[in-house]
């Protein structure tokens, strides 16, 4: 993600709670449903919407560890450090926000792990013509209002039209900015409660059940349950691609720019491994190769940097609802030495991928001197990827 002086919508999300309701050592945003972290698995979904240009996660100042642990290999804006309460964490959020003067926000608690990427659409969406929107879900439980002691029934309330409210909530900046700023001395159990305090009309879109917010042991094994019966299965995908030299003093190998001898002749900048891993992604999840999607004969991919077709790849995976697991790749040449430039392209690929490090390989081999490689005429790489997508 790029950082820049104007941008049109930044996600805020929160993780600045202690979880004392949850009850446990661990910040409950922390702890892990399959293989991320609960904030890790809601942090992804923004990272991934085309429409959502930044993120900046509030944080605990106790917790900048495992908040480093849990976004290795996330391109996005620093932390801040959060308050004594949500609301005040918000404040601060948005207050560091300023420079970079978005037109939206998208503020959201990290202890929903799971809110979809159409919902997100349908939020953005609907600030285009409202200066606030919330998402809601009906009350379909018979609502009843108890004692102070909870064990005697005083009345039946009225659900119609009664409704729960979620995250992410989205708000032109500037409103919700001013509206933190003259209400911070009054206490609201959420930023739309705040915007309503300030006359802001706020409009609302379809909640998802999945959308649960962790509060307790309860939720936790409910979401962690729910993840492993209705995820859906692993899908393998293989791609293989080969260039031969031409004249030049450089070549790309994963996003990387190694100065040799020679460059690498064919599509856009020749970069042979992601092209590889691209048509692995694509495989993966049945969508052809890189040559339907970007074919070599049309002039306006040349010389463009292959990074574009493997976030191309991404977003197709993003929109199935898919996540891309893990991606190795195997580069076979002779020359140049790929031993010097290995861990920069695993970051290189992390960071297009939005994956950990550890979940990229990149390695190199020869064909002890036989063939096309061999006779050093050119590169080939071959790449395997694993994506996980939803039963359909």
């Amino acid at each position: 993600m790029k950082v820049t002086s104007m941008t049109g919508c930044i996600a805020l999300i929160l993780s600045g709670g202690s979880g004392e309701r949850f009850g446990n050592v661990l910040p409950k945003q922390y702890l892990d449903i399959g293989t991320q972290t609960i904030i890790r698995h809601a942090a992804e979904v923004f990272y991934n919407h085309p429409k959502i240009d930044n993120i900046r996660v509030v944080i605990r100042p106790q917790d900048k560890n495992i908040y480093q642990k849990s976004f290795d290999g996330f391109d996005i804006l620093e932390p801040v450090e959060g308050g004594k309460t949500r609301q005040e964490s918000v404040r601060f959020g948005l207050e560091s926000l300023v420079e970079l003067d978005p037109d939206i926000v998208l503020i959201h608690d990290g202890a929903r792990p799971f809110p979809s990427h159409d919902l997100l659409t349908k939020t953005i969406e609907t600030l285009e013509y409202m200066p606030a929107v919330i998402p809601v879900l009906r009350i379909s439980e018979t609502l009843k209002k108890v004692d102070q002691t909870g064990s005697l029934v005083k009345e039946t309330i009225d659900r119609d039209n009664l409704f729960r409210a979620q995250t992410p909530q989205g708000f032109k900046f500037k409103s919700i900015l001013e509206a933190h700023r003259k209400n911070s001395k009054q206490q609201f159990t959420d930023d739309a409660a705040i915007a309503e305090k300030e006359g802001l009309e706020i409009g609302t879109v379809s909640g998802e059940v999945e959308n649960i917010k962790i509060t307790t042991q309860e939720d936790y094994k409910l979401l962690v349950k729910m993840h492993y019966q209705l995820n859906g299965t692993i899908h393998v995908g293989t791609g293989f691609d080969v260039h031969p030299f031409s004249e030049g003093n450089h070549l790309v190998l994963c996003g990387v720019k190694i100065p040799y001898k020679q460059s690498l002749k064919g599509h856009s900048d020749s970069d042979v491994a992601i092209h590889a891993a691209t048509d692995a992604i694509l495989g993966a999840i049945g969508e052809d190769d890189i040559g339907k999607h970007f074919p070599s004969e049309d002039k306006k991919w040349k010389n463009t940097p292959s990074s574009i077709f493997l976030q191309h790849a991404l977003f197709l995976v993003n929109e199935l609802n898919g996540r891309v697991n893990n991606l190795d790749v195997t580069i076979i040449c002779e020359k140049p030495k790929i031993g010097p430039y290995r861990k920069q392209m695993r970051e290189k690929l992390s960071k297009i991928l939005a994956l950990p490090v550890t979940s990229v390989n990149v390695k190199a081999t020869t064909t002890e001197k036989l063939g096309f490689t061999g006779r050093e005429e050119g590169i080939a790489a071959q790449a395997i990827a694993t994506v996980f997508l939803p039963i359909r």
